[in-house]
């Protein structure tokens, strides 16, 4: 298996037709570049979500769907998905939408053999966002600028779900974390750990089916909590840099 695509969902009913639309569109192009899998996550969902997903994706010749028996959240969700997903190229997306399923094969582009992950990036230069509530764009852009205060100035977005990995990379660096802090807690200690990593220029769009079970002030105690975990981490490498070894002090 080449290429797994993985999406959790969560009460999404309303967004499954779309999805699929969406998927069957790009279902050729992909089977174009080689043998590929549909891992779908139902974490829990109360609403009619696994079933709807059976039915959309009938048709599919290699799909899996992996129902949760609650809800688990977004870090349970990714893990169970890493683990069912057999590509070599594993790549995540958001259930709704917000970065348009169709734009894969373009982000599939940029996985050059000295690249290890591609992270769509509404807040790069070339990027953007529609329709997103102000107050949502204040809470992660503040996450990512600080994220890259800490990490990589280089990279411009650190939140988001939409990415390419090759398998390597979820095997060195598994996600442990849980919620949505969890997609930041990946490619921060991809990075940390010397993967290459570039970014897609993308567009976020308001999510137009269902609702978001995003909690803003949850997530954003959950991002301050692991910043402060990385510049501990930061500091402690700087103190071991710097500290003289025992029985050399003369030396210096």
């Amino acid at each position: 298996m080449h290429l797994s695509l993985v999406i959790p969902c969560f009460n999404e009913s309303d967004s499954i037709e779309q999805m699929r639309e969406q998927l069957n569109a790009i279902r050729a192009e992909l089977a174009r570049r080689g043998p590929f899998e549909l891992v779908l996550v139902d974490d829990g969902s109360t609403d009619d979500t696994y079933e709807r997903l059976k039915s959309a994706f009938a048709d599919w010749e290699q799909v899996q769907i992996v129902r949760h028996e609650r809800n688990r959240g977004l870090g349970a969700a990714l893990r169970t998905g890493f683990a069912h997903a057999r590509g070599e190229v594993i790549v995540v997306t958001d259930s709704d939408g917000t970065y348009p399923f169709t734009t894969i094969p373009d982000m599939l582009d940029m996985l050059t053999p000295d690249v290890d992950i591609v992270t769509s990036s509404a807040y790069h230069p070339q990027g953007g966002v529609e329709g997103v509530p102000a107050y949502r764009l204040l809470f992660s852009q503040g996450a990512s600028l600080i994220y890259r205060t800490l990490v990589n100035r280089h990279i411009h977005t650190y939140t988001a779900m939409y990415r390419a990995y090759r398998r390597r990379v979820v095997e060195a660096v598994p996600p442990t974390l849980e919620g949505y802090v969890v997609m930041a807690e990946i490619l921060v200690n991809a990075l940390l750990a010397g993967y290459r990593v570039a970014e897609y220029p993308a567009v976020l769009h308001v999510r137009k089916f269902g609702q978001s079970k995003a909690k803003i002030w949850r997530i954003t105690k959950s991002h301050l909590r692991f910043q402060a975990h990385i510049l501990w981490r930061r500091l402690m490498g700087l103190f071991r840099a710097t500290s003289v070894t025992p029985g050399k002090a003369g030396r210096l």
